[in-house]
């Protein structure tokens, strides 16, 4: 099986098509692949296949390195794009692409930088989703015995952010392990930690469910720049920096696409037997 290495600001991929190339994937063998002392070793597996949509140019699937399949990944969608062009999958510059749960359109603006739509962000409860009935004021809720104030906004996967006086000081890992898997949230959550420096520029930290702490969070940064601007805290083009670099997010508000603009890299391309 082909496949290539690639990144999005540190947040790492094996990226694989099925369009040319035909395999079975197996949790057990994501697993083994995302190995970082004996496989290739990735933050997620993306999987591009033949779209059964007209309308879409190809179907894209993404896969936590435990083997989960789930909804979105910013930094990913930039990374296939860039495959897609690489391995001359693509000859334009605008790509359509279907998701799990949502599609997203990728456009290159330059070799390495790219813009995605990602749709409108979704605030509705049941569609973060929720377990239990929770009134969220201001787009937020108060966990952990009510000593934490959490807003929650959906990119097509579920996120909760955080906002915090220190980057450096945020409880990352505590907090993020520990609401990743609360009952609260029957599909897991992503769990951000935003530090607003003005209205056009944050920092942010994001503990991924099922994966931990990564370089980079592309829906991430989409989810705590759409939490800022909802509540008026930010503007409408921000500047994300994220422990491997810098996106910039831009949303005009309620009944707008979102669009996040960043690089990707490719690492290097490789075979391997399953």
């Amino acid at each position: 099986m082909s496949f290539s290495k690639m990144h999005g600001l540190g947040n790492d991929f094996m990226v694989i098509e099925s369009i040319k190339q035909d395999f079975i994937l197996t949790k057990s063998i994501i697993k083994n692949l995302s190995d970082r002392n004996t496989g290739i070793g990735f933050d997620q597996l993306l999987l591009i296949e033949k779209s059964n949509n007209s309308k879409f140019d190809f179907h894209y699937r993404i896969f936590n390195s435990n083997g989960n399949e789930v909804e979105q990944c910013g930094n990913g969608a930039r990374c296939v794009g860039l495959f897609l062009f690489l391995k001359g999958l693509v000859n334009k510059k605008k790509i359509r692409l279907s998701t799990n749960k949502k599609y997203i359109f990728i456009k290159f603006i330059s070799n390495n930088n790219i813009k995605v739509n990602m749709n409108e962000p979704n605030f509705k409860a049941e569609e973060i989703p929720i377990s239990k009935k929770i009134i969220l004021k201001n787009f937020s809720t108060k966990l952990l015995n009510k000593n934490l104030t959490c807003s929650l906004v959906s990119m097509g996967n579920p996120h909760c952010v955080i906002q915090v006086e220190s980057i450096n000081n945020a409880p990352v890992e505590k907090i993020g392990k520990f609401l990743e898997k609360d009952s609260i949230f029957p599909k897991g959550v992503n769990v951000g930690f935003m530090k607003i420096i003005n209205k056009n520029h944050i920092q942010l930290r994001v503990y991924e469910r099922d994966v931990g702490e990564t370089r980079s969070c592309g829906s991430g940064a989409c989810a705590a720049v759409a939490i800022g601007i909802a509540k008026n805290l930010l503007y409408d083009t921000v500047k994300v920096d994220l422990l491997g670099g810098n996106l910039t997010i831009k949303w005009k508000g309620f009944n707008y696409p979102l669009y996040m603009i960043g690089p990707a890299h490719h690492v290097y391309d490789g075979y391997i037997y399953i």
